[in-house]
């Protein structure tokens, strides 16, 4: 892979909290920091517990990781805040000093480390994935590339395994949803990343992909299959850049989260966006814009509900 930039460590931006029970007084109030120290030692007077302890005890797993990131970047500690930009090396140890520095002792809260560590591998993984994901959209497509060229000839392979592709320069590229006669042309602004998560989709979800592929097709209500799983691997990509996905990776990937969670989330929004699309009824491929603008709006709702945030593929 070519080597860009793009460096370890890069912080995306947070989402805010959401959940079903947020919106109260006490939420609006605990947002203003003239009053969110007082709060904070009020509670602790009360509880005995800091609030890194309450997060851990209380909350459920994907509201939990994004509300301890919140509360470690606002934090007053150097520490706290040190942990939540970048890992350290020797993590346990990292861990042990928050706990000495919040008086959290093992013996009364035996859950604290293990749950902690997993919350911060969930947070540097997603960082993690990030710089991974945005290094694969920066390399370009190189028809020049033997490695490139397999992978486009394997997305033709999986998705028209009955048909032969006659030459690489082709118009049977437009039968899978390619613009023109050679298909690196539109891959400009995802790079590999595009064509990565087609052939993905097209080799993980056979089935599904080449029922999309027909409906695609559709002779009055049909859009070009290829050009908008780019599209839709940019709408990802967006959700990344901007914090959003971090909710749905923290519920779904206890741990790291990898590339291929990444692609199982354009795998989704693929199936969805059809579905969505051919509910919509839509008189040409001219409402495409309009159509793909009212479907990020769904999925964007459903990512700013941390609680119950999953963007995954029901198989059962």
């Amino acid at each position: 892979m070519v080597e860009h930039n793009v460096q370890p460590g890069h912080k995306t931006k947070r989402i805010p909290i959401k959940t079903r029970n947020d919106i109260d007084l006490i939420s609006v109030l605990y947002t203003i920091s003239i009053f969110r120290s007082f709060i904070k030692w009020i509670v602790r007077l009360v509880s005995g517990t800091c609030e890194l302890q309450r997060i851990v005890a209380k909350c459920k797993p994907g509201v939990r990781t994004v509300k301890l990131e919140e509360c470690m970047y606002r934090s007053r500690h150097s520490l706290l805040r040190t942990l939540c930009e970048a890992e350290p090396d020797d993590l346990d140890a990292s861990i042990k000093n928050v706990m000495a520095l919040k008086g959290i002792v093992d013996d009364t809260n035996p859950r604290f480390f293990d749950t902690f560590k997993c919350c911060l591998e969930q947070i540097y993984g997603f960082d993690s994935l990030y710089c991974q994901v945005e290094n694969l959209r920066m390399e370009a497509y190189d028809s020049k590339n033997k490695n490139h060229e397999e992978v486009l000839y394997k997305l033709w392979n999986l998705l028209q395994p009955d048909q032969p592709l006659e030459s690489r320069i082709s118009h049977q590229w437009g039968d899978i949803g390619f613009q023109g006669v050679d298909p690196k042309t539109d891959f400009r602004g995802m790079g590999m990343l595009g064509l990565q998560n087609l052939v993905y989709f097209a080799e993980k979800y056979t089935d599904l992909a080449k029922q999309v592929l027909l409906h695609s097709q559709h002779p009055q209500h049909g859009y070009p299959y290829a050009i908008v799983g780019i599209n839709i691997t940019n709408m990802v990509h967006e959700f990344m850049c901007n914090g959003l996905l971090r909710s749905h990776f923290y519920n779904r990937v206890e741990g790291r989260p990898s590339l291929d969670d990444f692609q199982e989330v354009f795998c989704y929004l693929c199936y969805e966006f059809d579905k969505f699309w051919i509910k919509s009824e839509p008189e040409n491929v001219m409402a495409f814009g309009r159509i793909r603008e009212e479907f990020k709006k769904t999925v964007k709702v459903m990512l700013q509900l941390v609680e119950s945030a999953v963007l995954a593929i029901d198989q059962t």
